[in-house]
């Protein structure tokens, strides 16, 4: 008996919370870190980032205005998908990032504690970043945090679904929006991870996640102006310039790339932190 002929899945996109083929109907091969043809990811082009733009733009009201314990409730949920398929996070990781399974193991059970962690901070952020401000008068005055909107992330390059989850989980927690462009050699655990997101109680256009060439998608979300922050821990030095001053027009919060970043160490408020903006409200005490 002949062997059966493998067939190699054709990942798609994720925008708007359903998932669509490349506009251009693109797409390339991934293969692992020995170079095995593992699959075919699509190769997704400057209208599918606006597309993506406004997806999140239109998602953006809803999860914003979700109350913040909901909003942890849904990366909890998220949490639960991503360790329910384990086994297919734990096969996608050790190819991508070339790991040993036991390895890959520890990276998905990781990944899942920062969702969990990040769930938690959901609704403890605001008492962090706001606060009541002495003020010299017959008034009161008080600041709270408030999403900047939506967000552009290039996910890092060597951390397929840890440091993916490292970068986006925050973005989420403060209730923005995001656009995710997924690493480019290895985008195979982010395009898993959205079809688990199609299926965590996240309203559509939340995350919207892209693949293909991160210079390619990265330079019309830097310079859209609908895009309000844009997060560079997936370009080199080069590209993070150049978007950076692309992204300098409608002076967008920008996060520049850290080298020395390390996704397995336990991470701080930072990037919970980066992407909110500080409302102050003054009221009159009365006479």
């Amino acid at each position: 008996m002949s062997e059966p002929l493998p067939v190699l899945k054709t990942y798609k996109l994720f925008v708007g919370g359903a998932f669509p083929r490349s506009e251009s109907g693109r797409v390339y091969e991934v293969t692992d870190a020995k170079g095995r043809w593992l699959a075919n990811a699509p190769l997704a082009s400057r209208k599918d980032a606006r597309d993506a733009v406004v997806a999140a733009r239109k998602a953006f009201p809803r999860w914003s205005g979700a109350t913040a314990y909901n909003r942890g409730q849904v990366l909890y949920r998220i949490a639960e998908m991503v360790q329910g398929r384990g086994d297919q996070f734990r096969a996608e990781v050790a190819a991508a990032d070339g790991l040993s399974r036991s390895k890959a193991a520890a990276v998905v059970d990781a990944t899942v504690d920062r969702l969990v962690w990040y769930a938690g901070w959901a609704d403890k952020v605001a008492q962090v970043a706001g606060g009541a401000n002495p003020v010299a008068g017959p008034y009161f005055n008080l600041s709270t945090p408030e999403p900047t909107g939506v967000v552009a992330v290039l996910a890092p390059r060597d951390s397929s679904l840890l440091g993916l989850v490292s970068v986006l989980a925050p973005v989420l927690t403060t209730g923005n929006v995001a656009v995710v462009v997924a690493s480019e050699r290895a985008p195979l655990p982010a395009l898993s991870l959205a079809e688990a997101l199609a299926t965590s109680d996240v309203p559509g256009g939340v995350v919207n996640v892209l693949s293909g060439a991160t210079a390619e998608l990265g330079r019309p979300l830097a310079a859209h102006q609908d895009v309000n922050a844009i997060d560079l821990a997936g370009a080199d030095a080069e590209l993070a310039t150049e978007l950076e001053v692309l992204a300098a027009e409608n002076l967008k919060r920008v996060r520049r790339p850290d080298p020395s970043e390390d996704f397995t160490a336990p991470p701080g408020t930072d990037r919970l932190l980066g992407f909110l903006e500080t409302k102050t409200v003054w009221h009159p005490t009365g006479v």
